[in-house]
């Protein structure tokens, strides 16, 4: 028989080919265009066949979110405590940036299945860190709330300006050019928001991730002093 007419191995199914197979289609056409059909026409199977992986579309989908932020670096083999923590957010941006849908998935978990694991492994963590810095229970409870606040908080800010952009510019007309003529009409009355409309599109203005690190700086600052300041008690 020639070897044209052989019929291939199929490649055996797997959760971990399913998941992966799963958070490509999401990258690709966003969570909403997920389903378990399409999934299964992905793997060259039936849908029925994902359903000894995962009891249903829910489960999939917390599972997807877990994988992403078990990514998250949460290093152990840094001696300073900002700069482990900054480690850990610059990873988280990028990561919820690769996989834009499980920034807000991520912040209002289905169910409580999906609290456990790596979504809770990246809270200790971050709590952790701060009260080995020497960070009081009290100012280690605001510190938390404000570094998770931003690292997720900065990131669905990114990603809702970057959608709306797609979704108000004309189909068909180039977004930057769709951009430059609203800040034109905008010029008039809002001359200091035309001002920093340009600055968005000019050559070599700062991306969202030097932005984030901006703002981020700016809060392990600020907590530096307070450290310093005496407000973190052992």
């Amino acid at each position: 028989m020639p070897s044209s007419a052989r019929t291939r191995p199929r490649k055996p199914l797997t959760k971990e080919r399913v998941l992966a197979q799963a958070i490509a289609l999401a990258d690709a056409d966003e969570i909403e265009g997920l389903s378990m059909r399409k999934l299964g026409q992905a793997l060259g199977v039936e849908a029925m066949s994902l359903y000894n992986y995962f009891a249903n579309k829910g489960e999939l989908v917390a599972a997807m979110v877990d994988h992403v932020i078990e990514q998250f670096e949460l290093p152990e083999d840094e001696p300073k405590w900002d700069q482990a923590i900054r480690r850990c957010a610059v990873s988280a941006h990028d990561l919820l940036l690769a996989h834009p849908w499980a920034c807000a998935l991520a912040l209002v978990p289905s169910d409580t299945r999906a609290m456990r694991g790596p979504r809770l492994r990246y809270r200790e963590w971050l709590l952790r860190t701060l009260r080995g810095a020497r960070f009081s229970a009290d100012l280690s409870y605001s510190a938390y709330h404000t570094l998770d606040s931003h690292i997720f908080g900065f990131t669905l800010w990114q990603l809702g300006h970057a959608k709306a952009a797609r979704v108000l510019a004309p189909e068909g007309e180039d977004i930057e050019q769709w951009a430059a003529r609203l800040i034109d009409q905008m010029r008039p009355e809002f001359p200091y928001l035309a001002e920093h409309g340009e600055q968005h599109m000019s050559a070599g203005a700062p991306d969202g991730r030097q932005e984030c690190e901006f703002g981020l700086d700016l809060i392990l600052e600020g907590l530096k002093k307070r450290r310093r300041a005496g407000s973190a008690r052992p």
